[in-house]
């Protein structure tokens, strides 16, 4: 089932659909059947009534989060929307940040990587305008317009 979110009838106008459906079909891509099972709930329920990541071999032992000022947002495997819209994974409230600006893929393998969705005023990624998927690393800024948040991996080992 494809992921509603990314359907992009939020938008306006021809132009900016087909350069949204473009953005999303190179994130798609980039992500292939596993990465995306976790995030479209493709994974089988364990007895604890969580996804069991281990058959897709996602390391348990690492979180992934994005810290918008004093709040923390937790990324899943998968596809994680960052946008204005209410059923964005990671909700940014601010005018000028696009309904669906930006995703953070988590693969199954702990790689991460931030994708612009067509947003309007881009996303940057330490400074830099992004203009493709681009590798995450921990202590990034992840800018959107005036906002900036701080991409973190914590390692749950003890």
């Amino acid at each position: 089932m494809p992921d509603l979110r990314f359907q992009s009838v939020h938008l306006e106008g021809l132009p900016r659909q087909a350069e949204f459906r473009a953005a999303r079909e190179r994130m798609e891509l980039g992500c292939g059947q596993l990465t995306l099972g976790g995030d479209l709930g493709w994974l089988e329920e364990s007895e604890s009534g969580q996804g069991d990541t281990r058959a897709f071999g996602v390391s348990t032992s690492r979180s992934f989060w994005v810290q918008d000022g004093e709040q923390l947002h937790a990324l899943t495997v998968g596809v994680n929307s960052v946008g204005r819209l209410p059923d964005n994974s990671v909700i940014i409230r601010d005018e000028c940040v696009s309904r669906r600006h930006c995703a953070i893929v988590v693969h199954r393998d702990g790689a991460c990587e931030l994708h612009d969705i067509a947003s309007k005023n881009g996303t940057l990624l330490n400074g830099a305008k992004i203009h493709g998927p681009t590798k995450l690393r921990p202590g990034d800024k992840i800018g959107l317009c005036a906002k900036q948040l701080v991409f973190l991996i914590r390692d749950d080992k003890k």
